[in-house]
């Protein structure tokens, strides 16, 4: 296993100098996050022009190009457009795991794995595994919905990131069952009331879930993933913080 982190913790910053910040952090290796929402990278921006995004991506400043968290927001053929083109991506930068979007609580259950098995079958033939993340509001958001949809898509990956399980309707619920499906990893820590707190304040046993990931053979990354705070300063110290540490028990 190995430490990497998102692009995604630093959205006030193009993709260029947010590549830049993860080195003065002395992060090796990244997760480029191609979002929608976000100012970085589109899903609409790859698929305009693939060839762009690929030399974007290429330039990662010598850090280790590891994932890519998709988020699109498309519906209809388009979001399979696209999602198609991030694939491309992924197959020409040697990115193997795509993370996306369970969705969300409320949609028909047969509906989403449809989707899902579609997502799957799009990836397939660049080589490239999806892998849905755990989030509250989402299908993602209970261990033992994630157990029926992996069974049922054959191929799809888990994104675990286990604050989600310590907060939320779920909170506190054992996920030992949906470990086996694990194919990328996101970490910060989390209290039982607030999703993100200051590394060591919260409850998040990172060794426990370091060995129950060894056992399994998992051999990927642990991708920090900390949210802007109100102070720039104490947001890098957090970052540098949780790398320092989760390497300390690597």
């Amino acid at each position: 296993m190995f430490v990497a982190a998102l692009t995604g913790c630093f959205p006030e910053l193009s993709l260029v100098d947010a590549l830049e910040r993860m080195g003065d952090l002395q992060y090796s290796a990244v997760e480029i996050s191609i979002n929608e929402r976000g100012s970085q990278l589109t899903p609409s921006q790859v698929a305009d022009n693939v060839e762009a995004a690929v030399m974007l991506c290429r330039d990662t400043h010598r850090l280790d190009l590891i994932a890519y968290d998709v988020i699109i927001d498309a519906e209809g053929e388009e979001h399979f457009d696209q999602f198609s083109a991030c694939c491309r991506l992924a197959k020409a930068t040697k990115v193997v795991t795509i993370t996306i979007e369970s969705g969300m609580l409320g949609m028909p259950f047969n509906e989403e794995v449809g989707r899902l098995r579609r997502l799957v079958e799009i990836a397939a033939v660049e080589g490239v595994r999806v892998s849905m993340k755990s989030e509250t509001g989402r299908f993602s958001e209970d261990p033992n919905t994630v157990v029926t949809l992996c069974e049922h898509v054959k191929g799809l990956g888990l994104t675990l990131d286990p604050s989600h399980y310590i907060i939320g309707p779920h909170g506190g619920k054992n996920y030992d069952q949906i470990l086996k499906y694990v194919s990328h990893v996101r970490l910060r820590d989390t209290s039982k009331e607030v999703l993100q707190v200051r590394v060591g304040q919260g409850i998040v046993d990172y060794n426990k879930l370091i060995l129950q990931l060894r056992h399994l053979k998992y051999n990927r990354a642990l991708c920090v993933d900390i949210a802007p705070t109100g102070d720039v300063e104490n947001h890098y110290g957090e970052m540098r913080k949780l790398r320092l540490l989760l390497e300390s028990l690597l």
